[in-house]
C-alpha cells in the first residue's frame, strides 16, 4: 500500500428538503489544487461533479456514486467565512461562524499528531458519538482512509439550487450521507482537514491497472 495525502477543507450541508451536499476544497493534493461537490438528492441519487476525469476517477474509485459529471468546480473564499461554489447544475452560497468547543479542541492538538493514523483511529468512536461522523474506515478497491480534522467552523447560514430550483433552507446532514465509509457531522460545518488514502502499490492515481 502507498498513501496519498490530501490538504483542505470540506464542507457538509443538509437542506430542508432533504438534499445533502458535501464540499471538498483541495489547497493540496496528487493533482494539485481542486475541488469536488458530492451531492445526494432526497431521492437517495449520488452525484459526483469534479473538475477533470483524473480527479472524478480517483474520487469515483474510492466512493460510490450513481451518476458522475465531470464540470468546472469553482470555489470563491472571501472574508475567510463566505464560500461561494459553482457547479453547475449545482450552485452554493455558505457562511460560517466562529469556532466553538469542537473547535477549539481541534485547534488544541498538535498538526503532526491529529494527522497521524493511530490517533484519529483513537477519536473514530467517540466522533460518531459526538459529532455523527467517522474519522477512518475502508474504501473502494481495497482503499482506507483517515481523516485527520485540525478545526471546524459551524456554517450558519446557506443556499443551494440544483438545476435552478432552490433546495430549502439550511438543516441538519440528515439522514447521513451514503458515498462511502465516512460522513460529515450531522450539524452543518466546515472542516480544516488532512485526508489521507491508501491504495494498492499496483494501481494508478485514479484506480485503474496500469
Amino acid at each position: 500500500m502507498r498513501t496519498l495525502r490530501f490538504d483542505g477543507w470540506i464542507a457538509g450541508i443538509g437542506t430542508a428538503s432533504g438534499a445533502r451536499v458535501v464540499l471538498g476544497h483541495w489547497a493540496r493534493s496528487p493533482f494539485g489544487p481542486f475541488s469536488d461537490v458530492m451531492f445526494e438528492e432526497p431521492g437517495g441519487l449520488r452525484l459526483l461533479l469534479a473538475p477533470s476525469r483524473e480527479t472524478a476517477d480517483f474520487v469515483a474509485g474510492t466512493y460510490v456514486f450513481d451518476e458522475v459529471r465531470v464540470v468546472p468546480v469553482g470555489v470563491r473564499v472571501t472574508d475567510r467565512r463566505h464560500w461561494a461554489v459553482s457547479a453547475s447544475p449545482l450552485e452554493l452560497r455558505f457562511s460560517t461562524g466562529q469556532r466553538g468547543l469542537p473547535g477549539l479542541a481541534l485547534r488544541a492538538v498538535p498538526g503532526r499528531l491529529a494527522t497521524r493514523p493511530g490517533w484519529i483511529a483513537l477519536w473514530d468512536r467517540p466522533a460518531r458519538l459526538l459529532l455523527g461522523a467517522r474519522t477512518h474506515g475502508s474504501a473502494r478497491a481495497g482503499r482506507h482512509q483517515w481523516y485527520g480534522v485540525r478545526d471546524l467552523h459551524p456554517v450558519t447560514s446557506a443556499t443551494v439550487t440544483y438545476e435552478g430550483e432552490s433546495l430549502g433552507a439550511l438543516a441538519p446532514v440528515e439522514p447521513p450521507v451514503r458515498f462511502g465509509p465516512g460522513s460529515t457531522p450531522r450539524n452543518p460545518c466546515v472542516v480544516r482537514v488532512t485526508t489521507r488514502v491508501a491504495v494498492e502499490q499496483g494501481r494508478s492515481r485514479t484506480g485503474a491497472v496500469p
